[in-house]
């Protein structure tokens, strides 16, 4: 939200800034969708380079869309790698020259651990189970979708037809 206030006028920013939030809080990816076409047709020619902006990571904000309602709180946001840098920082400042690489690794993998231990603690229902399997589809699709064909037009393609 920081980088589009500063390329948002003033007074446009408090509409600007609820259409942007709706978008990312939508109930499913394409009212979200649906949303930010309204939003590029609108403020297009007036703020363009903040309509720039959002459409530059408007498909990884809504990523979280994709997963079952109850989870998307827990998984929206990037508070797990701010808290990483901030905790990084804090515990340098008390001894600055005290840390190397291994011990600054290994800080950050326990804050890793932690994270992964609060998620593990989400209860998953039958049906929640179901529709992570149906995403899990969908991502599998989509990764051969955009890989094969580069796969497959890069592959010298052999035969033995062709061998003397």
């Amino acid at each position: 939200m920081r980088n589009l206030a500063v390329k948002v006028p003033t007074d446009l920013w408090p509409e600007f800034k609820a259409r942007v939030t709706a978008c990312y809080q939508a109930p499913s990816r394409a009212i979200a969708r649906d949303l930010a076409a309204g939003l590029r047709a609108d403020h297009a020619d007036s703020v363009p380079s903040a309509v720039a902006c959002f459409e530059d990571d408007f498909e990884a904000c809504i990523a979280h869309l994709r997963l079952p309602v109850t989870h998307r709180r827990s998984t929206r946001t990037t508070n797990l790698l701010e808290r990483l840098f901030v905790e990084e920082r804090r515990r340098l400042k008390i001894i600055p020259n005290g840390f190397g690489e291994k011990p600054v690794l290994k800080l950050m993998f326990g804050a890793l651990v932690r994270a992964a231990e609060r998620w593990r603690g989400l209860p998953f229902t039958e049906f929640e189970l179901r529709q992570l399997a149906a995403i899990r589809e969908d991502l599998n699709r989509e990764y051969e979708a955009a890989i094969i064909p580069t796969a497959r037009s890069s592959q010298p393609r052999f035969s033995s037809r062709n061998v003397p």
